[in-house]
């Protein structure tokens, strides 16, 4: 979506909205996860439909507050940033997630504080077995900061390798033959956004949903990515992912280090990423445990006896 909003004629009061060196336009872009650019008494305003509608808005006041001065777009500015900073606050203690169609409550301490993380840093690394709601978590996290103009655009990638599976040819086109890689994404973003709203999400862009493959030679700008089984990736893939981010975005990378598929016994890049990332600023690393499965009791009992099982052969091993 873009917009295009008149700026008054009065230098100074452009100047007042702009901020020293653009400082304002800086922090709204940030903060609202849209592009704003001047352009010829203009200010132009694209992003997702959400989040430009909220950033109009924004602007808008800013542009009435603007004959009183710079010092008073800055206090309003200001207010602005820290009321959303204690909205934020507020979900975090709450360990819940709004999106469109559901609240989406932390069931554990430990999705509790993968949640928060999620919040507060640009890379987290969720590492666990299945059932613990890395996927899914990430994904409701990455709808409501679409749905709260946070960020422009989601984009949702897995390596495609086959578990321990060949499944021959494939027929259609590509996003035919990927689907079946990427379907536990799909079911999750349906079931936090309406079918209607997620298929036009995804007919222009603002849902991006790929191989990981796909993702070699761009930049991902105010952008929620999320690497779901990023086991699978060699640390070659979580490189050539990770420096695809761009200014504004925000990354998730979910794996289970049990359920590695590669070839040859080659090293997971997800396990590469967790021992050399680890400790770097913005950066966190969650582990999850049979604790946090939210599946049938079940898959909880059979995750502790493999886990065993495991154990066993290593004390054997040695």
């Amino acid at each position: 979506m873009r917009v295009e909003l008149i700026l008054p004629d009065n230098q100074d009061e452009q100047r007042a909205v702009f901020g020293v060196h653009d400082t304002h336009l800086r922090r709204l872009r940030a903060g609202l996860g849209v592009a704003i650019v001047p352009r010829q008494g203009r200010l132009i305003v694209e992003g997702a439909e959400a989040a430009v509608s909220r950033a109009v808005t924004v602007i808008e006041r800013l542009l009435d507050l603007a004959e009183y001065g710079a010092g008073r777009v800055s206090e309003e500015l200001a207010k602005m940033v820290e009321s959303s900073q204690a909205d934020a606050e507020q979900r975090i203690a709450e360990g819940a997630v709004h999106t469109e169609r559901r609240r989406i409550v932390a069931r554990s301490d430990g999705q509790r504080r993968y949640l928060e993380e999620i919040r507060r840093r640009s890379l987290v690394l969720g590492v666990g077995p299945a059932g613990t709601g890395k996927t899914y978590l990430a994904v409701a996290c990455a709808v409501e900061a679409l749905r709260q103009g946070e960020v422009a655009k989601i984009v949702l990638t897995r390596p495609a390798v086959e578990a321990g599976e060949r499944l021959g040819f494939l027929p259609g086109d590509m996003r035919e033959k990927v689907d079946p890689y990427l379907r536990p994404i799909y079911d999750a973003l349906e079931d936090m956004i309406s079918r209607r709203q997620l298929s036009h999400y995804l007919a222009v862009g603002v849902i991006e949903v790929a191989p990981l493959a796909f993702m070699r030679g761009r930049t991902l700008s105010q952008s929620f990515v999320i690497l779901d089984e990023a086991q699978n990736t060699t640390p070659g893939q979580m490189k050539m992912l990770l420096t695809r981010l761009g200014p504004g975005s925000r990354c998730v990378v979910t794996g289970d280090l049990t359920q590695v598929d590669l070839v040859d016994n080659g090293v997971s890049g997800l396990l590469h990423a967790t021992r050399i990332l680890a400790g770097l600023k913005n950066v966190a690393v969650v582990h999850l445990s049979g604790d946090d499965i939210v599946r049938h009791d079940l898959v909880r009992d059979i995750v502790a006896a493999y886990e065993r099982d495991g154990e066993t052969k290593r004390r054997h091993s040695r």
